[in-house]
C-alpha cells in the first residue's frame, strides 16, 4: 500500500537544508555576527560615542535674557533641549540622555554690579559627559568674566552641582541593542533575498511548487532556518555583551527572552521584505541596490550609533515611522527600563502594522518561477 505524503517530513528536510546552506557561506557568520561584536567593542567598550556634545535643560525659571546665557547658547557643543514638562526632564536625567539641568539665575544684590549664579543638577547616569560640561561651563565663565572691560569682580557664580546617584547609563546599554538591529536587518535581509532569488533563477520553487510539498510548508522551511540562525546570532550577541562588556538585563533571564521576543517579531517582519526583493529583482545585482536603499536610511535614522534627538525635528518625525527605530526603542526599555515587553505596546503595534503592509505586498508580488 503506498504511504501517503508526508508534509511535516517535506517542511523538516527544507529547513534542514536550508540551515545546512547558511553556514556554507562563510559570508553570513561574517554579516551577521562578527561585525556586530566589532561594532560593539568599538562603540560600545572603546568609544566614548563621538566628540564631545552636552545636552542640557533650562530650569523652570531659568533666566534666559542674560549675556552670560546668550554667549553660552552660542557655543556648537551645547544642545538645549525643550521639554513640556519637568517629568520628562527627570526621565531623560536618569536615563543619561541629558547631561544636566542648569537654573541661571540673577542676583538680587547689586550693590557691587550684577551677578550672575548658576545652579546643575545632573545624576550619575550622566557622569560620562558632566565632568566635560563642568569644565566648559568655567572656561565659559572666566572668558566672559575678562571680556567685561574694568570690571574685575566675580560676575558669575557657578554653585556646587547636585548630583544623584541612579543607575549607572553605560555606553554598552545604548549601542549593543542598535547592533542588534543591525544584524538583524541585514543579515535577513540578504539571506532572504538571495536565497529565493536563486531558488527561483535555477527553477527549484519551480520543481518543489510542482511536487506535492505545499508552497506555505516551502516558505516556512526557509524561512525558519533562517530565523533559527539570527535567533543564535542574537543570543550570543546579548551573552557576549552582558558577561564581557556588563551589558544591562534589568530582569536577568526575563528581560533575555523578551528581547528574543522582540526580536522574533522583527525577523517575521524583515523575512517579508526580503521576499519583496526577491521577486521585483530582475538581475541579482538589483538585490543590493533595494536592500540599501531600505536598510541604510534606516541603520543611520533609527538610534543605531547615535541618538536620534541629534536630528532637526522634522527629521525626527521620519525616524519614529521606520520599524527599525521601533525595535531599538523597545529592546533598550526592556532591557534597561526593565519595561515588560507589553508596555511596548506602541513600538510592537507600529512593528504590526508594517508587517500587515509587507505581507500583503508580498500575496500580490511573490514569483515562483
Amino acid at each position: 500500500m503506498q504511504r501517503s505524503y508526508s508534509q511535516r517530513r517535506a517542511l523538516w528536510a527544507i529547513t534542514r537544508a536550508s540551515f545546512k546552506a547558511i553556514f556554507a557561506n562563510p559570508s553570513a557568520i561574517v554579516f551577521s555576527l562578527i561585525f556586530p561584536i566589532i561594532f560593539v567593542l568599538i562603540f560600545g567598550a572603546f568609544g566614548n560615542g563621538g566628540g564631545p556634545s552636552y545636552r542640557i535643560a533650562l530650569e523652570k525659571g531659568c533666566d534666559t535674557s542674560n549675556a552670560f546665557f546668550l554667549a553660552l547658547k552660542q557655543n556648537p557643543q551645547i544642545h538645549i533641549v525643550q521639554y513640556p514638562d519637568t517629568m520628562a526632564i527627570n526621565k531623560d536625567l536618569i536615563k543619561g540622555k541629558l547631561t544636566c539641568i542648569i537654573n541661571i539665575r540673577v542676583a538680587t544684590d547689586t550693590s557691587q554690579g550684577p551677578r550672575l549664579t548658576i545652579n546643575t543638577r545632573s545624576t550619575t547616569a550622566s557622569s560620562n559627559t558632566f565632568s566635560g560640561f563642568t569644565q566648559l561651563l568655567d572656561y565659559s565663565r572666566l572668558k566672559f568674566e575678562a571680556s567685561l572691560s574694568g570690571n574685575k569682580t566675580e560676575y558669575v557664580k557657578l554653585e556646587k552641582p547636585l548630583i544623584s546617584s541612579v543607575k549607572q547609563y553605560r555606553q554598552i546599554d545604548f549601542i549593543l541593542p542598535g547592533q542588534l538591529g543591525f544584524s538583524v536587518l541585514f543579515s535577513t535581509l540578504f539571506g532572504i533575498a538571495f536565497v529565493f532569488f536563486g531558488l527561483r533563477e535555477q527553477l527549484v520553487l519551480k520543481r518543489f511548487y510542482a511536487s506535492p510539498v505545499n508552497r506555505i510548508n516551502i516558505l516556512l522551511g526557509i524561512g525558519t532556518s533562517r530565523l533559527f540562525f539570527q535567533v543564535i546570532n542574537v543570543v550570543v550577541l546579548i551573552l557576549f555583551g552582558h558577561f564581557f562588556l556588563n551589558f544591562t538585563l534589568q530582569h536577568g533571564a526575563i528581560t533575555f527572552i523578551e528581547m528574543l521576543l522582540m526580536t522574533v517579531l522583527m525577523l517575521f517582519l524583515l523575512m517579508g521584505v526580503g521576499l519583496i526583493f526577491s521577486s521585483v529583482a530582475k538581475t541579482d545585482a538589483n538585490i543590493p541596490l533595494l536592500i540599501n536603499l531600505f536598510g541604510f536610511p534606516q541603520m543611520m535614522l533609527s538610534g543605531t550609533f547615535f541618538p536620534i534627538e541629534v536630528f532637526p525635528k522634522w527629521l525626527q518625525e521620519i525616524c519614529h515611522i521606520l520599524p527599525l527605530t521601533q525595535f531599538n526603542d523597545a529592546v533598550r526599555k526592556i532591557s534597561f527600563e526593565g519595561l515588560s515587553i507589553l508596555d511596548c505596546w506602541k513600538e510592537i503595534g507600529i512593528l504590526v502594522i508594517w508587517m500587515g503592509i509587507t505581507y500583503a505586498i508580498v500575496v500580490r508580488v511573490l514569483k515562483w518561477e
